[in-house]
């Protein structure tokens, strides 16, 4: 029988610059008697990351520029909000109907650059979380200290929510993966009546993530850390949520 389970890590405390998340989630994993296995995928929001490597800003301390004061007025934005947005990307896809879509220095497509607003403290949403600077980096330490402390070869995402095209709602998808290939490519594979795939490119790896946020949730949950239990993922060294990210020749949306 095929069973995967998606686990809360509850019981973390505030994420603060400089914690050791590995060890946090250790401890917590340990204490609610799920502590971590063999296997084990670890989704980890972008938030608490960020938080941990000190990646917040103050708006109340942006000096926007002009350009940023203009888009802010015409889509009715907070004008240091907007300007942190453009410090965090490369370009700007779309404007339009109050949205901001850019390609952030990483090369993930989404609004506001991945800057969020919600789950940090200190400032009622004046306190901003970017992305890690390395999201894949991040997923590297975290997993690193993990494997360290446990002796448990596991796998990491770190997580965050994205609108997606002609879809309502967000989902949670990875922005940075350590320990597991991303994508399951079945190209080549039979189906159940002989037919070759020639397309079929699973994103697992936004899969687990968008799993993990059932029980990680986005209001006032508290629960950062999720475990994925039982999925067989493709063990590697090299991952990189890059992989994901569709080349721009090929977006027929953006």
């Amino acid at each position: 029988m095929s069973v995967v389970q998606v686990i809360a890590v509850k019981g973390l405390p505030v994420i603060k610059k400089g914690d050791d998340l590995a060890m946090l989630i250790i401890r917590a994993a340990a204490k609610q008697k799920t502590p971590i296995r063999d296997g084990d995928v670890l989704v980890v929001t972008h938030v608490i990351a960020s938080r941990a490597e000190g990646n917040t800003v103050n708006l109340d301390e942006v000096v926007p520029s002009e350009f940023a004061k203009t888009i802010a007025k015409q889509y009715d934005k907070d004008p240091a909000l907007v300007e942190i947005v453009l410090r965090e990307s490369k370009s700007i896809r779309r404007m339009g109907d109050g949205h901001l879509i850019v390609e952030t220095k990483h090369g993930f497509v989404c609004a506001n650059a991945g800057v969020d607003q919600s789950n940090v403290p200190g400032g009622k949403g004046r306190i901003v979380a970017p992305l890690p600077k390395n999201p894949d980096r991040t997923a590297r330490n975290i997993r690193k200290g993990i494997m360290k402390q446990t002796g448990k070869d596991v796998a990491v995402i770190v997580s965050d929510t994205h609108g997606r095209p002609l879809r309502e709602g967000e989902i949670n998808v990875a922005v940075g993966v350590a320990g597991l290939n991303p994508i399951r490519d079945r190209r080549g594979e039979k189906d159940l009546f002989g037919y070759e795939l020639r397309i079929k490119q699973t994103a697992v790896g936004d899969e687990l993530a968008s799993a993990a946020e059932l029980v990680i949730g986005q209001a006032k949950e508290g629960i950062p850390v999720a475990i994925v239990r039982g999925y067989k993922y493709i063990k590697t060294e090299k991952a990189t949520a890059k992989q994901l990210i569709r080349k721009r020749k090929k977006d027929l949306f953006i």
